[in-house]
């Protein structure tokens, strides 16, 4: 440990600093990984690295595949794909890199950054507080700059307003699992699919948080296979992404398999 008070000080801003930076990568993957459907123009990013781990641990809790993060190549691809927001959602614009010398922000600056961009549209709010395209804007801002928990609350106000809109519920289970409730996206996702069994958004984010959230590979699998049935209508290279994402997951499926019956046989 340090004994100076300077050097104390400097070492916890370098801590800070390296965590903020930690989760911005991590929010940045989830954030890609999550909804990559959403977008009708765009195609979805290759995600070889989460699908080759099907045992990942929770993303939001910064624990992809036991700790390791994906290669910078695939990262670089993924921000090069990184979708636009939603129509009727204006996209925050933060300066997320350039404080201090070029210093990640901290969570708290992260938050003073939000509430000051979202003060006018709250105002707006108090005179029409089921305006969903305001909802969703403040919840898109709280998202973007990693107050996940807030992000959640309005996305939540925009689906009691209209609990039929899909896509409502697809953005806030992506808040709700980038704030570690597991469960609690599955179940928007699985009310999601009650209205509309066949949404691709929400069998692709339900395949992804099963398999990075519950680890389960083959629950993953089936609702991919379900997306691929029920929409035929997916063009050729979002199939093919779909299609690899599956046979990474399986391929990983059966390698574990081998390793538990060499185990097995190595027992015997």
């Amino acid at each position: 440990m340090a004994k100076e008070p300077t050097t104390a000080s400097t070492a916890s801003e370098t801590l800070q600093a390296t965590q903020v930076y930690a989760m911005a990568v991590i929010c940045l993957v989830v954030g890609l990984v999550i909804g990559y459907l959403l977008r009708g123009s765009q195609l979805p990013v290759s995600l070889p690295q989460q699908a080759a781990n099907a045992g990942a641990a929770s993303a939001p809790r910064g624990a992809m595949g036991g700790g390791n993060m994906p290669s910078m190549g695939a990262m670089k691809q993924m921000a090069g794909n990184q979708a636009q927001p939603a129509a009727n959602v204006a996209a925050p614009s933060p300066h997320l890199g350039a404080m201090g010398g070029g210093r990640m922000p901290s969570l708290e600056e992260l938050k003073q950054i939000a509430d000051k961009q979202v003060a006018p549209l709250k105002e707006k709010l108090k005179s029409d507080p089921n305006n969903t395209a305001v909802l969703m804007q403040v919840g898109a801002i709280y998202y973007t700059t990693h107050q996940f928990k807030e992000a959640s609350v309005y996305y939540g106000s925009a689906v009691q307003a209209d609990p039929k809109n899909i896509a409502f519920r697809v953005k806030l289970a992506t808040s709700l699992y980038s704030s570690g409730d597991v469960d609690g996206a599955m179940a928007q996702l699985n009310k999601a699919l009650s209205y509309d069994p066949k949404d691709a958004n929400a069998l692709f984010d339900l395949g992804m948080i099963k398999l990075q959230g519950k680890q389960d590979g083959k629950g993953a699998v089936a609702a991919w296979q379900q997306l691929l049935k029920l929409n035929p209508q997916l063009s050729a290279d979002r199939k093919a992404q779909v299609q690899k994402l599956m046979a990474d997951v399986m391929t990983t499926l059966a390698d574990q398999h081998r390793i538990e019956g060499a185990r097995s046989n190595d027992g015997h």
